[in-house]
């Protein structure tokens, strides 16, 4: 197996984030220091990290309802909570992609890397469902924009889905994961996010699941996120 593939495995980190350790010259070999991700190692390798060996260990996905303010990091050096001090596992969980700390609902915690990169990675295109709060009633207008596909600082988005369930909640779906990307989208149209929470991401809905809880995914819960993370 490829080195950088054998530490997502093993929960040290996302396969990017492995590729990043490799290259500033973290990671052994049977006490070589190795720079080439592509290395083919496996559990007798000797691989480590800091002199810490890195062995596989049992693979774990779960669910947080994530309150407002905590913050989605693994560890968080001020004084706010982060999402791994709400899943109760003696594991290494990381979160899988980012929620502000601001805004609420599902966000999923794992130590596959594999599994984390495949739901974040652009190329996979999987969706996330958001229950939008505006500040001010949604037109017609603004609807059939965010449908469309808005122009950001960063480039044009893909269009998203909206479904408008009052005057001022909609509920829009989209399968980018650009920084903060729903609330400015709808300030591209003209409108402000007043509360933000993820409701859906890919096959998983948020459901009755209480704030600040959360579950293990059982185990057809990860098959169908690898189904729909390996189209």
């Amino acid at each position: 197996m490829r080195l950088a593939k054998y530490l997502a495995h093993c929960g040290v980190a996302s396969r990017r984030r492995a590729d990043e350790l490799i290259a500033a010259g973290r990671i052994t070999v049977a006490g070589e220091l190795v720079t080439d991700p592509a290395r083919d190692v496996d559990e007798s390798s000797g691989v480590a990290i800091g002199g810490r060996p890195v062995r596989p260990e049992p693979r774990e996905v779960w669910m947080l309802n994530k309150p407002a303010g905590v913050v989605s990091t693994a560890r968080e050096p001020g004084r706010r909570r982060a999402v791994v001090d709400l899943v109760d596992s003696p594991r290494r969980l990381y979160p899988v992609g980012r929620l502000d700390a601001d805004s609420t609902g599902l966000i999923l915690l794992t130590n596959d890397g594999e599994l984390a990169n495949r739901l974040t990675h652009p190329r996979y295109e999987i969706e996330r469902t958001y229950r939008v709060r505006l500040r001010h009633p949604a037109t017609e207008s603004q609807l059939r924009l965010l449908r469309r596909g808005v122009e950001l600082e960063d480039g044009p988005t893909a269009p998203a889905r909206v479904r408008s369930t009052s005057a001022r909640v909609v509920e829009l779906t989209i399968a980018e994961g650009r920084n903060r990307q729903v609330r400015r989208m709808v300030e591209a149209v003209r409108n402000q996010v007043i509360a933000l929470t993820r409701i859906r991401f890919g096959p998983l809905a948020l459901g009755s699941l209480p704030e600040g809880k959360s579950r293990r995914l059982r185990p057809p819960e990860v098959r169908r996120l690898w189904k729909d993370a390996d189209r």
